[in-house]
C-alpha cells in the first residue's frame, strides 16, 4: 500500500507555490496525497515565519495536526520559512515534529519522508540560495495559478525578517518561467498571478536590470493565458516601461498591488523604503490617468507613528482612492533594525489605528462600488454557487480583485457559464467589496 501523506499549507501565495511543488514531488515519488489529515502516515506543515502571528499559528497547527499521531498518523514534517530561521529552536523544542526542514530542501522532500518514516529524526535546512521551482500539483482554482518569479529580497526594510528568512533576491531564468506557464496553461490555467517578495526587482541580479516589462511581455504570447495579474511591486521601480506594459497590453489585467507600507517622508525612511510621500503622490497620478487600478497595504504604529503621520495617511487615502487596501499593526521582530528604534507604538494604540484607517478605506471603497453601478466590466467565473430554475448563478472577479484577498462580482446568468470562462458583467448591485451583477450574453 502507498504512504499517505497530508499537507497543511499556512502564509503567503509564494509558500503556496513551494507546497505545490513539493506535492509534485511527492506524487513522482509514489506517495499518494491525502486532503483529510486523519487518513494521513505523514503530516506536512508548510509554514510561515514572517510575523510572531504567523509563527504561533503555525505552532499551535503542528500541535493540533499532532493529535493525530494517536490514531494514524505516524510522523509529522515541518517545512518552509519557520524550519528555515529557526530550525535549532524547533529541532530542540519542538518534539511532536519528526523531522525540521527549511526552505531549500523541497527537491529532496521524498527522501526525507522516507527517511522520516523509517526512524530518523532530523534538522534539514541548509544555508543554500537555491530556488524552489519545477512542476506543480496546482491548489487553487484550476484556472488560476501563481507564478514565483523569484525569492529572497535585497530590500532590507527595517522591519522585515524576510532577507535572513530567504536569503538575497534571486530571479528564476526567463526560460524557466516561460515553460512552467506554457505548462501551466496545457493545463487549462488561464489567469497567472505573478508574485515574489519584489516582483519589479525581477532580473537585476540575472541581467544587470529589471526585466519585468519584457517578461510580462513574453508571457502574453502563452497560447491559452488571458490574465496576467502583477503583485507585490515596489513603487521605485514601476517605471515608465512597465506601466506602459500594463495600460497596452490587453492580456495584463489594468491593476497593480504596490506595498507602500506609508505615506509620512519620515516614517518610510525610517522603514528603509525608497521611494518619498511625493515620489508615491506621483506614481498614483501616472496609474489613475493610465486607469490602472491599485491595491496597497500599511503599517499602522511603526516606531514614531503620531497621531499627525496617522492623520496624513488617512488623508492619502481619501484622496487617493485607492481601491483594495489592508492595515496591519507592526509587529516587533527580533532581529530586524526598527525593534531596536526608539518610540515605540503600544499594542492598543496600533490597533486603535488600523480600526481608524480601515473605517475610512470601508466608505472610500463602498463609494468606488456605488461608482460601478451601470458600467460593464469583463469577468473570470470562479465557481458555480446554483440555479432557481430560470437563473445561473456564478461568482467570478473583474480585473480589480485578486483572488481571496479582493472582492468579488456575483454574477446572474440565463445562460450556462463554464467556470474558468471569462464574459461581460452589467453592474447592477453593490455591498461594502463586492459587486453584482447580470452576464451580457
Amino acid at each position: 500500500m502507498s504512504v499517505k501523506v497530508g499537507v497543511v499549507s499556512l502564509g503567503c501565495d509564494k509558500n503556496r507555490v513551494d507546497t505545490e511543488v513539493m506535492l509534485a514531488n511527492l506524487v513522482r515519488g509514489g506517495y499518494e496525497i491525502v486532503s483529510d489529515p486523519s487518513l494521513a502516515d505523514v503530516i506536512i506543515v508548510n509554514t510561515c515565519a514572517f510575523l510572531e502571528s504567523a509563527r504561533k499559528e503555525a505552532i499551535d497547527t503542528v500541535l493540533e495536526m499532532a493529535h493525530y499521531k494517536s490514531e494514524h498518523c505516524k510522523k509529522i514534517i515541518v517545512t518552509g520559512c519557520l524550519g528555515q530561521k529557526f530550525g535549532q529552536e524547533l529541532y530542540k523544542d519542538l518534539t511532536e515534529a519528526d523531522a525540521i526542514v527549511g526552505t531549500y530542501e523541497y527537491d529532496d522532500i521524498c527522501r526525507i519522508v522516507s527517511d522520516t518514516l523509517g526512524g530518523s529524526r532530523k534538522l534539514y535546512n541548509t544555508c543554500s540560495d537555491g530556488l524552489t521551482f519545477g512542476s506543480r500539483i496546482l491548489t487553487t482554482q484550476p484556472h488560476v495559478a501563481y507564478l514565483k518569479i523569484a525569492d529572497g529580497c535585497d530590500n532590507f526594510c527595517t522591519y522585515c525578517l524576510i532577507p535572513y528568512i530567504r536569503g538575497r533576491y534571486r530571479s528564476v531564468p526567463r526560460e524557466q518561467i516561460l515553460g512552467q506557464a506554457r505548462e501551466l496553461a496545457d493545463k487549462g490555467v488561464r489567469e497567472l498571478i505573478l508574485v515574489a517578495q519584489d516582483t519589479t526587482r525581477y532580473g537585476v541580479d540575472l541581467y544587470g536590470e529589471p526585466r519585468l516589462a519584457q517578461l510580462v511581455h513574453e508571457l502574453s504570447a502563452v497560447q491559452g493565458i488571458e490574465w496576467i495579474r502583477l503583485l507585490y511591486c515596489y513603487p521605485e521601480l514601476m517605471d515608465d516601461a512597465l506601466i506602459d506594459e500594463i495600460a497596452s497590453n490587453d492580456k495584463v489585467v489594468n491593476y497593480v498591488d504596490i506595498p507602500l507600507q506609508h505615506i509620512d517622508d519620515g516614517i518610510l525612511k525610517k522603514m528603509n523604503r525608497r521611494s518619498d510621500g511625493a515620489a508615491v503622490r506621483s506614481l498614483l497620478k501616472k496609474l489613475a490617468d493610465r486607469q490602472i487600478a491599485v491595491r496597497s497595504t500599511f503599517i499602522c504604529g511603526f516606531p514614531g507613528e503620531t497621531e499627525d503621520t496617522l492623520k496624513e495617511l488617512d488623508e492619502f487615502l481619501r484622496e487617493y482612492r485607492l481601491r483594495n487596501v489592508g492595515f496591519f499593526p507592526y509587529s516587533r521582530e527580533e532581529g530586524t533594525a526598527a525593534a531596536r528604534f526608539d518610540a515605540q507604538v503600544p499594542e492598543r494604540t496600533k490597533k486603535r489605528y488600523v480600526r481608524q484607517l480601515y473605517k475610512t478605506q470601508r466608505q472610500v471603497a463602498a463609494q468606488l462600488n456605488r461608482e460601478d453601478i451601470g458600467r460593464v466590466y469583463r469577468c473570470i467565473v470562479d465557481e458555480y454557487e446554483g440555479s432557481d430554475g430560470e437563473c445561473h448563478f456564478y461568482r467570478g472577479r473583474t480585473y480589480f480583485m485578486t483572488p481571496e484577498i479582493d472582492g468579488n462580482v456575483y454574477i446572474s446568468s440565463r445562460e450556462a457559464l463554464s467556470v474558468g470562462s471569462f464574459c461581460d458583467v452589467r453592474i447592477d448591485g453593490a455591498q461594502e467589496y463586492d459587486l453584482s451583477g447580470e452576464a451580457i450574453l
